[in-house]
């Protein structure tokens, strides 16, 4: 398994989110000679995030405890991440992230929208024990220059 986990707390499978953090897993991993990063895609897990012992829902757990290098990434929904992402990250035990090196990644529709989304991700990673790096926060607008983006991110880090 690779050392790099993608999360995406996109609801949608298959978002543009979605590619965005596979885009800077691919990057990561490169930069590190690993694996092609390991990817959990949230919204997939569907209403197993919410029922007891559901097989799916722990082994994306258990990736993202596995991670040295974990890329959390979400949609702005009402100026914060997805429910669905917060759903996933509850299931850590306390200092769950301990020793693993965090990656938040937000899209959102504005500049502003974007900054304190990442603010409030950065600060939940923390809050679970991650050395968070500095987020990457992408407009509807910068999406389209995203491969650009995520190289100039991830040369820019000693990963």
């Amino acid at each position: 398994m690779s050392d790099v986990v993608v999360v995406s707390g996109n609801p949608r499978a298959g978002s543009r989110t979605s590619g965005l953090a596979a885009a800077v897993g691919d990057a990561v991993a490169d930069r590190r000679g690993g694996d092609r990063p390991a990817v959990v895609e949230v919204g997939a897990l569907g209403p197993g995030l919410l029922t007891p012992g559901d097989a799916a829902t722990a082994a994306a757990v258990a990736a993202v405890r596995a991670a040295a290098v974990l890329v959390v990434a979400t949609p702005t929904y009402k100026g914060n991440y997805t429910g669905v992402l917060k759903v996933l990250l509850d299931q850590l035990p306390q200092a769950g992230l301990a020793g693993v090196t965090a990656v938040p990644v937000v899209t959102a529709g504005v500049r502003p929208q974007a900054d304190a989304a990442a603010a409030l991700l950065a600060q939940l990673l923390r809050e679970l024990g991650a050395d968070v790096a500095p987020p990457l926060a992408v407009t509807e607008a910068e999406l389209a220059d995203a491969p650009a983006l995520v190289e100039k991110y991830a040369a820019a880090r000693a990963w």
